[in-house]
């Protein structure tokens, strides 16, 4: 097993759902196939496609881990790696700083980027590299409230140990996804439109996934909404669901009035001005499936 680096970007002609697989050809196979069973960091290149041309973060944004491969049944000599344990750092890692770069193979001697590796889509990764961008993406200083959540989810003995056992931990990654959610959405609720924050500056909005881990749900804020405690309990409990369009649907089943004059007149969501963040079409179609009263 080897750490590595995965190359994804949401211009890709690639057909990647980064947070469950991850599409490449036959030319990585052999650095895919190392790093089975261990975890790979995302890299965003430099776009070259769509709205957001030659923009791009050339940052590390997030980790998974690769579980399998399997064939692409439609197109020869390409593979996709499926993964597990998907996570958004708190903050893209640049590729460099200074004159450091985390990936050592990066580096000529003469101290330039080496453009040759660089250009190599997936890459593994020495397990100390591997470990100094999770430190980093995971660096971002605490406001108060947020050390006190920090501390009374996650056990004492996962801060100490190395990064990829506390990628595992729920806690952490519990943690990690409220944190991403409320940032996406501003701290203010997707169905209400409130932004309540209390006297100790904490948001009130929780972060609801919308296929819940226990349903295979992954960590990502794609697979999130921002909702007040009672627009949270409506959705789990299927009295509300949202079309792929961001259209607010409300079940047949009621809502009682009180709490249905709380919901956006309008019946649509507040989303993140953020594509990447938007809801996926995946898990929305999975809540209305599985959960949605009708």
């Amino acid at each position: 097993m080897a750490n590595a680096i995965f190359t994804a970007s949401e211009s890709s002609a690639y057909d990647d759902r980064i947070e469950l697989w991850y599409h490449f050809p036959r030319t990585y196979l052999r650095q895919v196939e190392n790093a089975v069973g261990d975890f790979i960091v995302y890299y965003e290149p430099r776009r070259t496609t769509g709205p957001s041309s030659s923009t791009g973060r050339l940052a590390y944004f997030a980790a998974a881990r690769v579980i399998g491969i399997r064939p692409d049944p439609k197109l020869d000599d390409h593979y996709y790696a499926d993964v597990e344990n998907f996570i958004e750092f708190d903050r893209p890692v640049s590729f460099r700083t200074d004159a450091a770069y985390y990936e050592s193979a990066l580096k000529k001697s003469d101290g330039y980027t080496n453009s040759g590796a660089f250009g190599r889509s997936v890459r593994n990764l020495p397990t100390a590299e591997f470990e100094a961008i999770l430190r980093a993406a995971f660096a971002t200083p605490l406001q108060a409230w947020e050390s006190n959540d920090r501390v009374a989810e996650e056990p004492a003995e996962y801060i100490a140990r190395p990064m990829v056992e506390r990628l595992v931990s729920r806690p952490f990654r519990d943690v990690a996804f409220r944190r991403h959610v409320r940032g996406a959405y501003a701290n203010r609720c997707a169905v209400t439109g409130f932004r309540l924050i209390n006297g100790g500056g904490r948001p009130e909005v929780q972060a609801a996934h919308i296929r819940p881990v226990e349903a295979n749900g992954p960590d990502t804020v794609r697979n999130g909404v921002a909702l007040t405690g009672t627009a949270h309990w409506l959705f789990d409990r299927g009295l509300i669901t949202f079309e792929d369009d961001c259209r607010i649907l409300i079940s047949p089943h009621g809502v009682p009035d009180d709490l249905e004059k709380l919901i956006l007149p309008e019946r649509r969501l507040l989303v993140p001005e953020n594509q990447d963040w938007r809801p996926h079409s995946t898990y929305l179609r999975w809540h209305r499936e599985n959960r949605f009263k009708i």
